[in-house]
């Protein structure tokens, strides 16, 4: 049961494989609580809000709100043992009814006419996905954990290609009336497989779902796609302080420039540069939005303070230490062959494209490796996350005692 006066959430940004971090992150946190005192089952983050992968993590720690340790237990077992074959198909026959089609239709569509009637949707046949997130998943305990209080709302975003909106899927027990802005829009609904299947629809690599928004079918895909404020969901929420869990190194300057003749771009090195922009862009931007809010409200005094809407947004932001790309490199030869081959085919399989083979690479070699990153990054900040939760400590060991 919720006890402190204020609302923690949490942002879980996309990324595909690279969500993997957020669980180290998360793991980390759970034992630094737990070694300041705070209740074993309690739920540190009444509002958690997800995208594209971080969606999926977000419902699955919102499913065992009532046992957040149980949570973050659950959600490591998972990504330390990660195949590809969990999340899309990597057997041959699968590859070639999909990707190797795609790629056909991609170079070759105005000589293929036999696909005009029923083209390739995406280069990947994400329908593993599915059956993994009905195992990982418990909807009615979501429904029960809302209704005790042990959780105050959960958002998951998609973006629309039908009407070209970013929506925020959001179920809550209490009365919070949905949000419109321009191109962004609220809708208060059940979340269920589909919201996560579409949320978590790279463009391209996995298909478009469709979504009943209104009582219309839209086809949707990943919602870090137009996303400009990511954070803005919790706030809407109820949130009065965000912890941000990202996805890539954020406030960087930039790469040394190369002392060697550049190569001309492969098409994996380009659609990692889109990537990047898709999944870290909007948030870096998000963060400095809030920041320059923040200094804003500083500088008011009280009686200017009450005439504005703003508020002050306390935030924390945790994110990758090394290049993921950089990393991913390294574990490209543990994708099965015939994924291997399919990407080596656009220079995904070469260090200058191993950035479009990390949101792929669901493999437990590089899982693990990115797990252990985010606990050590967190335990780095070890001082940061002790004063971010040090209020709702204080008002919980108080509570209990």
């Amino acid at each position: 049961m919720e006890t402190t006066t204020h609302k923690t959430g949490l942002i879980l940004t996309g990324g595909g494989a690279r969500a993997a971090y957020q669980v180290g992150v998360l793991n980390a946190i759970s034992m630094i609580l737990l070694e300041a005192g705070w209740p074993v089952h309690s739920n540190p983050f009444p509002i958690i809000c997800g995208t594209s992968a971080g969606a999926i993590n977000g419902t699955a720690l919102a499913c065992r709100a009532d046992d957040f340790g149980e949570a973050v237990r659950e959600l490591m077992a998972v990504w330390s043992n990660f195949g590809v074959d969990q999340v899309y198909r990597a057997d041959s026959l699968g590859v070639i009814r999909s990707g190797a089609r795609w790629l056909s239709l991609f170079s070759f569509g105005w000589l293929l006419r036999k696909w005009r009637a029923n083209p390739p949707n995406s280069l990947l046949d994400n329908t593993p996905l599915v059956s993994m997130l009905h195992r990982l998943l418990d909807l009615p305990r979501l429904d029960a954990a809302l209704a005790e209080g042990q959780l105050h709302a959960l958002a998951v975003t998609a973006s629309s290609y039908t009407s070209g909106q970013h929506i925020t899927f959001y179920q809550c027990a209490g009365e919070i009336e949905p949000w419109r802005r321009t191109q962004r829009l609220a809708i208060r609904d059940q979340i269920g497989v589909d919201h996560l299947l579409a949320s978590s629809a790279i463009p391209f690599i996995f298909p478009a779902i469709p979504v009943y928004i209104d009582g219309r079918c839209e086809y949707c895909g990943d919602g870090s796609m137009r996303q400009i404020a990511p954070i803005s969901p919790a706030i809407h929420l109820g949130a009065t302080k965000v912890l941000v869990i990202g996805a890539g190194r954020m406030g960087e300057k930039g790469e040394q420039a190369p002392t060697n003749t550049p190569h001309y771009p492969s098409l994996a090195q380009v659609a990692g540069h889109a990537m990047s922009g898709i999944f870290l862009d909007g948030l870096s931007a998000d963060i400095e939005r809030i920041n320059r809010v923040n200094q804003t409200l500083s500088v008011l005094n009280e009686e200017q303070r009450r005439h504005t809407p703003l508020k002050p947004i306390r935030t924390l932001v945790i994110s990758p230490s090394k290049r993921i790309d950089s990393i991913a490199s390294r574990h490209v030869g543990s994708l099965p062959r015939p994924i291997r081959t399919m990407l080596g085919g656009i220079g995904a399989t070469e260090a200058r494209g191993s950035a479009l083979a990390s949101y792929l690479l669901f493999e437990q070699s590089f899982t693990r490796e990115l797990i252990a990153l985010g606990q050590s990054d967190t335990y780095a900040k070890r001082d940061e996350v002790m004063a971010f939760f040090e209020p709702d400590t204080a008002q919980l060991l108080q509570a209990s005692a």
